[in-house]
């Protein structure tokens, strides 16, 4: 093995460990929850690899919303997560998830949290809050510029994305952008095809980390909608040089909404050909008995470690990957 690899590996530990004295200081608990499920979610972009007679998890999020009903507070995770068909710079079928979810609080305390923790960990193993990507150096000091989704959308492609609008209508906006979709194009899939060739592109050129806020409801996921504007859902992303680094959620607490999402999740991913994985009941029975205002996050931490020390691939990060097994 490479002596610069071993190094990234020192490195990984080293944040590792940044990582949990960042949670010991703030009163969190360390939990540990399964690997293999019965039901491993029904987000239509992602896909589970099948074990046995369940499957693996793509994330910890419903054991550990099941752990917030139970009564605790502030609940982190750092465990492998699978999904498959994942493979490319910044992805790999396995990889590190750290999931933490705060009961009693709002997408700000999250925020918060994540601004911190990047600081630290990065601070830990590079010296200073400077992240690298692509050799360009990032500030990831805390606090981070924050923009809505919509605001982006407008500003680097040229669409205006409602959240309440039929699909013809944003695969209209798309095209008259000059982005090519086909007219059966579904609404999520018309969305990220303007985000993925205008927003990124934009993202990446920054040289800090965004905080990308107020999702399309049609995109909101396990998220709450904004009650100011059902349009719009209480979800945040980070992105980090263009790198996707977490996902946040205002968590939903209405187990009739949720049912009824998972539904709608179900006849989609059957009419596109997809598996359909089973509705989690006891996630349910869970937000039946009630779950407090909560809100949550899943940060890479393979990618927060490329961050931190300038690693241009995912693989180099990793103690082994998975063409090396």
């Amino acid at each position: 093995m490479p002596r610069s690899r071993l190094a990234r590996l020192e490195a990984r530990g080293v944040a590792l460990a940044a990582l949990r004295r960042f949670f010991a200081a703030r009163d969190f608990l360390e939990v540990e929850t399964p690997l293999l499920v019965p039901s491993p979610g029904l987000e239509i972009h992602l896909d589970a690899v099948a074990a046995g007679r369940g499957y693996l998890i793509t994330s910890p999020e419903y054991q550990m919303k099941r752990l917030l009903a139970a009564g605790f507070e502030r609940i982190y995770q750092v465990c492998k997560c699978f999904r498959a068909g994942e493979r490319g710079p910044h992805h790999a079928g396995e990889f590190t998830m750290v999931e933490w979810y705060r009961g009693y609080a709002d997408l700000d305390a999250i925020v918060r949290d994540t601004e911190e923790l990047v600081a630290e960990v990065v601070t830990a193993v590079a010296g200073a809050p400077k992240a690298r990507v692509a050799g360009r150096a990032l500030d990831v000091a805390p606090p981070w510029p924050r923009l809505t989704v919509r605001a982006a959308m407008r500003r680097w492609a040229g669409v205006e994305v409602a959240g309440d609008e039929p699909a013809p209508d944003l695969v209209a906006a798309v095209r008259a952008a000059g982005i090519a979709v086909a007219d059966d194009t579904a609404w999520d899939d018309a969305f990220f095809a303007a985000f993925l060739a205008r927003v990124e592109p934009a993202l990446a050129a920054l040289d800090r980390p965004v905080i990308l806020e107020d999702w399309p409801a049609p995109l909101a996921a396990l998220a709450r909608r904004r009650p100011d504007d059902p349009r719009t859902a209480l979800r945040f992303e980070v992105y980090v040089g263009g790198i996707e680094l977490a996902n946040a959620f205002g968590e939903l607490t209405d187990p009739v909404e949720q049912r009824a999402r998972f539904e709608h999740d179900q006849a989609i991913r059957r009419a596109r050909g997809k598996p359909v994985y089973p509705i989690d009941e006891r996630l349910l029975a869970a937000l039946a008995e009630g779950l407090p205002p909560s809100a949550g996050i899943a940060l890479g931490f393979d990618r927060l470690v490329m961050l931190a020390t300038g690693t241009d691939t995912i693989d180099q990060v990793l103690t082994f990957s998975s063409h090396e097994l």
